[in-house]
């Protein structure tokens, strides 16, 4: 290859790299199962509005993302450099307007679900963009994060069912107990320093494994089939992926562990998620989440999903 072809090459490369670290594309394979989540909780199959929901939370949640990546910058360049944005990668600008672009195209393909997926879809963006553009450093920010994961899973359920969204608030309060937990870790992965935050998180891990482990009552339309042993071992998975990095941070709350802590966190989603559709008989779809976990584990080793 010619010296300026390589030189071509090298440079997309170079953009491809800092576009999969924007968009946090190892995360990202968390999100599809929240739809899944919430389908399985109203108890019907999963149908194409199901889909559309699914490719409107991997909108908005990229879009969260980027946004979030762009409203940190000034903080970046000092903490963390190396990020697209600070590193002069991606431009302020050209990061915006994706997270504006992902916004509209999420809330479209909700719309194609229909009205009640549409409604989720708006709070859902309207609470993502108020906890990026300043929430994220109030007290509250943690409980806005765990809200947005609630909402989604929410969209999954409106989307599949227009009177599905009432059984979906057990699982969506899974998912967002795990969330505000890893949250709150979260906070300290720049400095590290916090023993308190890595132990409250495996107390949350903890609990919200049991709960998901227990059986849960059947719905007049639901499957049979109990599920009982891929329940149990989903949400064994799930504490497992969990608790290992939240132990080893709590011992030494170093900013590096506590970086890993989060990123085991946001990987434990996937089994949580898996787990909580097993739980509620649709474990066809629970294999369909759990099989992203290799590939999240994998990409996680070349992106941080932090």
């Amino acid at each position: 290859m010619p010296a300026d072809g390589r030189g071509i090459a090298a440079r997309s490369g170079g953009r491809l790299r800092a576009w999969a670290e924007l968009l946090r594309v190892s995360a990202l394979l968390t999100v599809p199962g929240d739809a899944l989540a919430g389908a399985a909780a109203t108890g019907e199959r999963p149908t194409r509005s199901t889909g559309l929901a699914m490719g409107a939370s991997l909108c908005l949640y990229a879009a969260g993302m980027v946004l979030n990546d762009w409203a940190d910058r000034n903080h970046d360049a000092a903490c963390r450099p190396h990020r697209p944005i600070p590193s002069g990668r991606i431009r302020p600008g050209t990061a915006l307007a994706a997270s504006a672009g992902l916004t509209a195209a999420g809330l479209a393909l909700a719309r194609h679900a229909g009205r009640e997926a549409a409604r989720a879809a708006t709070v859902l963006a309207a609470t993502a963009w108020s906890y990026d553009l300043g929430l994220k450093r109030t007290k509250a920010g943690p409980a806005v994060m765990a809200a947005a994961r609630c909402l989604d899973l929410l969209l999954g359920a409106a989307a599949t069912s227009r009177s599905g969204t009432r059984a979906a608030l057990g699982p969506a309060a899974a998912l967002g107990a795990h969330t505000f937990a890893v949250t709150m870790v979260s906070r300290h992965e720049t400095l590290g320093g916090s023993v308190t935050a890595p132990l409250a998180a495996l107390g949350t891990t903890a609990a919200v494994g049991i709960v998901t482990s227990r059986r849960r009552g059947l719905g007049r339309r639901r499957s049979r089939s109990p599920g009982g042993p891929a329940r149990a071992g989903l949400a064994a998975g799930y504490a497992a992926t969990a608790a290992g990095p939240l132990i080893r941070a709590a011992l030494d709350p170093s900013p590096a562990l506590t970086q890993r802590a989060v990123g085991g966190g946001i990987r434990a989603m996937i089994p949580l998620q898996a787990a909580l559709t097993a739980r509620d008989r649709s474990v066809a779809a629970a294999a369909a989440i759990i099989a992203l976990a290799p590939a999240a584990r994998r990409l996680s080793r070349r992106v941080s999903p932090t």
